[in-house]
């Protein structure tokens, strides 16, 4: 098993979402957030009491921004030739498989992965037990 080269304290300043104004009083107005335009409006103008806007200030540190809890930072690999860019760097990247990758292709990103000592992620994605073969 690969350990990151340093392990650092992922702090989120904030882990709740933040809400659509007025998503909680109407069916059609969904949570997902959109900026409030109003020419009146209370949100936009920030006045006190009003749930909180997204800005720059609520912004991940640089140093553990992208980390995974793994401690790792993500890799997307297409096949095998792209693992063999996570060599020498096996100690601050992982490997992610693609969505679009096929089970035989998995089969052998996993096994050269193993071979360079390189971290998966979703190395058990779509791989068959043996009986149902």
């Amino acid at each position: 098993m690969v350990t990151p080269l340093v392990n650092h304290k992922i702090v989120k300043k904030r882990t709740a979402k933040f809400k659509r104004y007025q998503s909680d009083r109407k069916v059609t107005v969904k949570e997902s957030w959109r900026k409030p335009r109003g020419i009146d409006g209370r949100h936009r103008r920030k006045f006190k009491g009003l749930p909180p806007h997204p800005n720059v200030g609520y912004g991940s540190n640089k140093k553990t921004k992208h980390l995974l809890p793994n401690g790792f930072l993500k890799f997307v690999v297409h096949n095998v030739a792209d693992l063999d860019l996570l060599m020498m760097h096996n100690r601050k990247y992982c490997a992610e498989i693609a969505h679009n990758v096929s089970t035989l292709n998995r089969k052998a990103i996993c096994e050269r992965a193993a071979q360079l000592n390189v971290n998966v992620v979703n190395k058990n994605a779509r791989l068959r037990s043996e009986e149902d073969e």
